[in-house]
């Protein structure tokens, strides 16, 4: 058939779409990347988070000669943020499966900001200064509780399943980047203009990184008018087919075996992760004798191998998956990556060089990080919408870890010395390891509850 009107002949093959979008441009069209730009901005998130916490670490011995508190009253400080951080993982985790990333999120950066910008508004010679301190950190970890979880969720409905591992470890990467700096960052600051503007300067950079995430977010693909249809076909594609389509009550959460061997590793995995967050930086300057300046940048190696790794666990976990199964992808690379930094971790104490030891110290952090995404793509894997509550459980067992090394870290230094404390560390990394031989990444929280049907009836 041909139609001739005024002008050219026009065949079916050469005339346009009713759209008017030429054919060949419907076949080479390509799906947009937001998903990656939110993943990316989640990074910042989680390195602006990372900056928060750590960068008490650094200034805490100048607070400690202000307010006149030794070691053990400093690791009680810390340990306030960590408990609270620990505490309320899991109510995050509803929160955001209730209200999604992107309020969650942006409302957590914000209330980091002014407790940050707290923790530096203390006048000096306070009376009961340490405590207002612990209660400062406390309430700063109860707003930071919001990130991961919330993260997660957003994983949850924004990245199919065979790109969760690189997603994660991009995310987690935020933590080895925001740490990496602080030391750096904080020390000019602090060097320049004292070390209450520390504090000041890093809640001006969360409240203008949560702006820019309420603007570019949105809770579902379908919300985004940048994501083309491809890419929310992509996505819908990728989704588990029999993940829990609603959030589960709190009996089939515990219930879960799978939760219950990840949140057990990942106590350990807090544990191990928590003394470069908190101790690291002392160890080097006040126990192997490394100067302030120098100190600084060795403090850096364990956050530059966090933040390595992390991503290459993630695209090593999603690697293997595709190939070898989700168990192989997700389990056993978990395991892998834990014996490996038990055995670094053990090592770095043995190493008569200071420099030699933060490097050795440092493959143990990156060796960890390995791990980092396996954690959080299986709970989201598992849960689905549910994801942040999921994760938020695992993610207590992890704090609490967090809080415990916190204030035993320096216990176990006094008592038996510095050795003995990492060499713990390094014994829980190992038993961590293995708690993943007890997990099954394709055993949903729905299948869970379908089985556990089958076996009543």
């Amino acid at each position: 058939m041909a139609i001739r009107l005024c002008g050219p002949m026009l065949t079916p093959r050469s005339m346009p779409m009713a759209t008017g979008m030429p054919q060949h441009n419907i076949k080479t069209m390509r799906p947009t990347n937001v998903r990656w730009m939110l993943i990316g901005w989640t990074f910042v998130l989680s390195a602006v988070a990372y900056l928060d916490r750590v960068n008490i670490s650094i200034a805490g011995r100048a607070m400690q000669k202000e307010y006149g508190f030794g070691d053990v009253q400093l690791g009680y400080v810390f340990s306030a943020f960590a408990l609270a951080y620990a505490l309320f993982q899991a109510p995050a985790g509803r929160v955001a499966d209730r209200f999604g990333p992107r309020r969650t999120l942006t409302a957590g950066v914000v209330w980091w900001g002014v407790l940050t910008a707290l923790t530096a508004a203390l006048p000096s010679g306070m009376a009961h200064a340490l405590m207002a301190l612990i209660a400062i950190r406390f309430i700063l970890g109860m707003g930071e509780a919001v990130v991961y979880p919330s993260s997660n969720r957003l994983v949850a409905e924004w990245i199919p399943s065979r790109e969760r591992g690189l997603a994660n470890g991009i995310i987690f990467a935020g933590v080895g980047a925001g740490a990496g700096i602080t030391p750096p960052l904080i020390v000019f600051v602090m060097q320049h203009y004292g070390w209450r503007w520390s504090f000041y300067v890093s809640a001006a950079i969360g409240v203008i990184a949560a702006a820019i995430w309420f603007a570019i977010a949105r809770d579902r693909p379908s919300g985004h008018s940048l994501v083309n249809s491809e890419e929310r076909r992509l996505i819908e594609a990728g989704l588990p087919a029999n993940a829990a389509r609603t959030s589960p009550p709190w009996t089939s959460i515990f219930a879960s075996r799978e939760l219950i061997a990840m949140t057990l590793s990942y106590f350990a995995y807090g544990y191990a992760a928590y003394i470069f967050f908190t101790w690291f930086f002392i160890y080097l300057s006040h126990v192997r004798g490394l100067d302030l300046k120098v100190s600084r940048y060795y403090a850096m190696l364990p956050f530059i191998a966090m933040a390595v790794c992390s991503p290459l666990g993630g695209w090593i976990s999603d690697r293997m998956t595709r190939a070898r199964g989700e168990r192989a992808g997700r389990c056993y690379v978990a395991m892998i990556a834990m014996a490996m930094a038990a055995i670094f971790i053990a090592a770095g104490t043995q190493v008569a060089s200071a420099r030699l030891a933060s490097v050795i110290l440092a493959g143990g952090a990156g060796a960890l990080y390995l791990s980092q995404s396996s954690f959080w793509a299986v709970t989201a894997d598992i849960a689905g919408p549910a994801a942040g509550t999921v994760s938020g459980v695992m993610n207590m067992g992890g704090q609490i870890g967090a809080t415990i090394t916190a204030s035993l870290t320096p216990w176990i230094a006094n008592r038996f010395g510095w050795t003995a404390s990492f060499a713990t560390a390094a014994a829980l990394c190992a038993l961590g390891g293995g708690a993943w031989l007890l997990v099954d990444p394709t055993r949903t929280l729905r299948r869970a509850r379908t089985e556990s049907a089958r076996v009543v009836r």
